[in-house]
């Protein structure tokens, strides 16, 4: 690592130099196009550098935006734009031509990554500058851009200034910048506390379900390539291929947001019986889907908390679920958390305030507390659970009513498939709840039944207004409750 570290910088070349000479010759990146080692990995990586360097001028300061699904031109681009030293910007691949116009003249980029379907998008948008497709057979693309002169200038692909930026927003053109530094020490503490909790280094084959433009899937990529994995990685996500990637490959290790294992569980079950450790992230954790995966695959469900500003902040293993399938588990070593109300007065155990973080990994300018906007308690025990986001908080009559409450229990209904709940205002309470229910197939239930069920679970306030029911809830491209579009 040290030779990595003098011979590229501080940047992700670093991790994949020290990998590759560990790993050599095994499989390091399996997507639709391509597999490859984690030497070729590396070599075609710093081949792409050197290219972009003398065809597009890449280099230290300026902002290079990646708009890629899951694949290994994105990949090899990502540490390609690091080791040269300019910024790079993960974008949702989902975005719109009005979100990706705002997010381009706000950041300026001066050179775009693009799949070639977004071609379109990126010609009727207003941007100008330097643009470069992922894949494509005939035009000139990443996976086709190759430089001659790597040997002799290899020893110039040294840098230690690259950020990247995780735009947090998802699709939303008004969206937050989390700038991250590529630096081994502020992620000592999450790295260890992934292997040691989820016993990573027992396994081999990782599939990343996740997009890697959101943080969590970047995570995942980089601590699964340090390890040696060969990592499994697909543009978008289709339930049935995701089975079929795990059982053709015997993945080991899956990351993947709740929708995802949901989806894959209804598929097919028998097709993830290879997996080991299922790690779910980047949205809420359903009760019951808690309980059907262990009643289905064993006890190999994990749950992370964390954000794109501060990182990996809570861990919960197996064992954590058995003792509450609603925690989102212990805060991780290096990681501190305070739980304030909105007076800024610190809560008492059990009560519900928002969730304040630090750590190695907190973005900011003066190591201070970033406050997460998600609410939330310690237990006793010293567990934490989330109860929604604080723009999710409503009352009613005076009480402070947290919609995830009433979702997990809804949830539970032997009826009901999908459940999301919203605050809506009311004349006479200020605001009340309002529940959009999916009913399992051939399932049947009226909204009076199904409340008087809710009535015995939950106290008299945190009862709906009103109770709609779907044919599905909408979800967002990153598995959370799209709660714009019901």
């Amino acid at each position: 690592m040290i030779s990595s570290i003098y011979k590229h910088g501080t940047n992700l070349m670093t991790l994949l130099a020290f990998s590759a000479r560990i790993y050599g010759e095994k499989a390091a990146l399996v997507d639709e196009q391509e597999i490859i080692s984690y030497k070729q990995l590396l070599l075609q990586s710093q081949e792409l550098a050197v290219a972009l360097r003398e065809n597009y001028q890449v280099r230290c300061g300026q902002k290079v935006g990646i708009l890629c699904k899951n694949h290994g031109a994105l990949v090899k681009s990502i540490f390609a734009i690091s080791v040269l030293g300019a910024d790079i910007y993960l974008l949702n691949a989902e975005i719109s031509e009005k979100q990706f116009n705002h997010i381009a003249e706000r950041f300026n980029f001066d050179l775009v990554i693009y799949d070639f379907e977004l071609e379109t998008l990126l010609n009727e948008s207003s941007y100008t500058k330097s643009k470069i497709i992922s894949y494509h057979d005939d035009l000139m693309a990443v996976n086709n851009l190759r430089s001659t002169n790597l040997n002799h200038n290899s020893n110039k692909l040294r840098s230690s200034s690259s950020k990247i930026i995780i735009l947090t927003g998802g699709t939303t053109g008004n969206s937050k910048t989390a700038p991250h530094n590529p630096s081994l020490f502020n992620y000592l503490d999450p790295y260890l506390t992934l292997l040691t909790s989820l016993n990573l280094v027992k396994y081999h084959t990782a599939y990343i379900a996740t997009p890697i433009y959101h943080g969590y899937g970047l995570a995942m990529l980089l601590l699964f390539l340090s390890l040696g994995n060969k990592v499994v990685i697909s543009r978008g996500f289709n339930a049935e291929k995701a089975c079929a990637l795990i059982r053709e490959h015997k993945v080991q290790v899956v990351t993947l947001v709740p929708l995802m294992l949901s989806k894959m569980i209804e598929n097919d079950a028998d097709d993830l019986k290879s997996l080991a450790c299922i790690v779910s992230g980047g949205a809420r954790l359903n009760p019951k889907l808690v309980k059907e995966t262990f009643n289905k695959l064993g006890n190999v469900l994990c749950n992370l908390y964390g954000t794109s500003e501060a990182g990996l902040v809570t861990v919960a293993t197996p064992q954590d679920l058995q003792y509450s399938a609603q925690t989102i588990g212990r805060k991780i070593s290096g990681v501190k958390v305070k739980i304030l109300d909105t007076y800024n007065k610190k809560v008492e155990i059990g009560r519900v305030g928002q969730f304040y973080i630090k750590s190695g990994c907190t973005i900011s300018n003066n190591n201070s507390w970033v406050a997460t906007g998600d609410l939330g308690y310690q237990d006793s025990k010293g567990y934490y659970f989330l109860c929604g986001r604080t723009d999710d908080m409503i009352v009613s009559a005076g009480e402070n009513v947290y919609p995830i409450e009433v979702e997990q229990e809804l949830i539970n209904h032997p009826h009901v498939q999908d459940v999301m709940v919203v605050g809506i205002n009311d004349d006479i309470f200020g605001q009340r709840l309002k529940a959009y229910v999916q009913l399992k197939d051939n399932k049947s239930l009226t909204a009076d039944e199904l409340l008087e069920w809710l009535g015995s679970r939950v106290a008299r306030f945190q009862l709906p207004k009103e109770i709609v029911f779907v044919d599905s809830i909408p979800y967002t491209p990153l598995g959370k409750h799209d709660k714009k579009h019901i």
